[in-house]
């Protein structure tokens, strides 16, 4: 009882918030509209029931009149029964497609905003987040309206046919095994202990499905990451000649989602042919105990067949669980990764960078302490100032701390405490080292990430030229994976092009020309003085040539074992 509780608490937290949205006055009358076109289905096959019980009446009658009757009712049942089940194809699936496309961008705005994706993978504490939002939301309304609507048919058929059961079966007299004892709507109790042993028996079977999906899912989603990543890497992998080493690890992940395939298949097996048993069973279980008194001329033909049918309804209502096994499985699976997904994404850091606006002018730190993932500090209690019109630059050896003293002063470094000041209203681009270009055209590539930004095609044009990507400018239109086509050094001058259009008022380049030879480093770092004078810009690299180009040298100096320290180095 305590796992189905939590069973249905998490389910309710994950499913009611879509029915509470702005997008409540399509989902609650489609929810509506498919539970009762589940309740009609009900009473379709209350209908049907009872023309059981005239149409084998009539057969052993063999009353003509009435026969052709019952087959002209069964036309009008069965074309009903046919346009319930078109709606119930049209709602239900219409609703799971509008609740797949709102949970979609809540799940993604949730995902993207505070940058929770970024902590995400600075701290994997969620594997393949992609999977969960693409294939487990999908998961998440399929399976919940299979078994919702599946319950609900189930309770209004076991409600509609445990009275006909009740009153059709008439009482047992268990006189034949020398007990004065007589047991009334004994086939409606039968049902019900059928149903319940069954259920119990297929927990037993079937409970391993719950972790065995959970997993499946999870090694899925990792030998299909694996595949993009060869993908993505093709020209790194092939320089390394490196299939050989890939087609290995390809094929251990896959080993995984074999091995788990296996473990699934055969729980499955065991499930299936315990499922199949108990469904042939309840198929003759009626006729067995209907037949003495169908024989002793207590009961006509008819109402054996629709004490059968009965049977079969109820027990079918009560078998729900037996028959559903799998899909309950795979829906604790799919919810399991949905909070593992909201829990990380929620998750804040202990301590925090806060970024604050100041009307002084200047970028300031103030009480900076930062620190690894691990915990291991890199900077303790540093404060720096940043002038406007002052171009800085940082340096440091290898692993002393720039690249995360650059992501501090963007706001999105979560381990650490302190103050980064910043112009209140400022223009700040940020340039790191493997720039990040979209796919899309090269007019956006170029624009991003300024949406709203109004440069011109012959602005972007010359920030091409510029940036010594003049042989790109009569490709703004073109659609293309950009960063598997472009060298890096094209990469980082593409970057050098999107500053220059966006014109910010502070600039922080991360190792943005590293990829460059010294004269195309030095041509660019020219372009930026000439066309951005008013743009403050703040450089972390190691090539002694860039000090040419900056009025101020900061050092990041630490040794190992020790938190590192700003110093200010003389000037040239």
């Amino acid at each position: 009882m305590k796992r189905v509780g939590s069973f249905l608490g998490d389910w309710w937290r994950l499913v009611v918030p879509y029915f509470k949205s702005e997008d409540w006055p399509w989902a609650i009358p489609l929810l509506v509209g498919a539970i009762v076109l589940t309740f009609t289905g009900v009473g379709l096959e209350v209908m049907f029931n009872e023309w059981n019980r005239r149409f084998y009446d009539s057969l052993q009658n063999k009353n003509e009149v009435v026969f052709w009757q019952e087959i002209v009712v069964f036309c009008w049942l069965a074309a009903l029964f046919i346009m319930n089940a078109v709606a119930r194809g049209i709602v239900s699936p219409y609703l799971r497609l509008r609740w797949r496309r709102w949970l979609t961008h809540h799940y993604i705005a949730h995902w993207l905003d505070g940058r929770g994706y970024y902590r995400i993978e600075l701290q994997r504490t969620v594997d393949n987040v992609d999977q969960r939002i693409a294939e487990d939301l999908n998961y998440l309304g399929q399976y919940t309206m299979q078994l919702f609507l599946g319950v609900l048919s189930a309770v209004a058929t076991l409600g509609s046919f445990i009275v006909i059961l009740w009153t059709l079966s008439g009482p047992l007299s268990l006189a034949f095994i020398g007990l004065d004892v007589t047991i009334p709507g004994y086939m409606a109790i039968a049902a019900l202990l059928y149903a319940i042993v069954g259920s119990a028996l297929a927990n037993v079977v079937g409970r391993r499905l719950i972790p065995l999906n959970f997993m499946r899912q999870r090694y899925e989603a990792n030998f299909r990451f694996s595949l993009v990543r060869v993908r993505e890497n093709a020209e790194g992998i092939a320089l390394y000649r490196g299939e050989k080493e890939e087609a290995q690890g390809l094929n251990q992940r896959f080993a995984d989602v074999f091995a788990n395939g296996w473990h699934v298949l055969i729980t499955q097996i065991q499930l299936a042919f315990y499922q199949s048993g108990y469904g042939q069973l309840a198929i003759i279980f009626p006729y067995l105990v209907t037949a003495p008194r169908f024989f002793a001329g207590a009961i006509t033909l008819g109402i054996m067949m629709q004490t059968a049918s009965a049977f079969g309804q109820v027990q079918g209502a009560l078998s729900f669980f037996v028959d559903n096994y799998t899909s309950l499985a795979e829906l604790r699976a799919v919810m399991d990764r949905l909070k593992g997904l909201q829990t990380a994404v929620d998750a804040k850091p202990p301590t925090a960078i806060a970024v604050e606006p100041n009307s002084a002018g200047g970028v300031a730190v103030d009480g900076l302490t930062l620190a690894l993932p691990t915990g291991q500090a890199l900077l303790e209690n540093a404060g720096l100032t940043l002038a406007p019109g002052t171009s800085t630059l940082v340096q440091g050896e290898s692993g002393s701390g720039k690249s995360t003293l650059f992501r501090a002063l963007a706001g999105i470094w979560p381990f650490g405490q302190g103050k980064v000041h910043v112009p209140a209203g400022a223009r700040v681009l940020f340039l790191p080292q493997k720039p990040y270009i979209p796919i899309g055209t090269l007019r956006d590539a170029v624009k991003y990430p300024d949406e709203h930004s109004a440069a011109t095609d012959a602005e972007i044009v010359a920030a091409l030229e510029a940036a010594h990507l003049g042989a790109l400018t009569g490709r703004l239109d073109e659609t293309a994976h950009w960063s598997n086509m472009l060298s890096g050094g094209e990469q980082q001058r593409l970057a050098i092009a999107r500053a220059l259009v966006f014109k910010p008022d502070w600039l922080f380049m991360d190792e943005a020309t590293a990829s460059l030879d010294p004269a195309n480093e030095a041509a660019i770092y020219q372009e930026l003085k000439a066309r951005l004078p008013n743009t403050t810009v703040v450089s972390i690299g190691h090539s002694p040539a860039l000090k040419q180009w900056h009025d101020r040298t900061i050092e990041l100096q630490r040794t190992p074992g020790e938190t590192g320290r700003l110093v200010e180095q003389p000037a040239a």
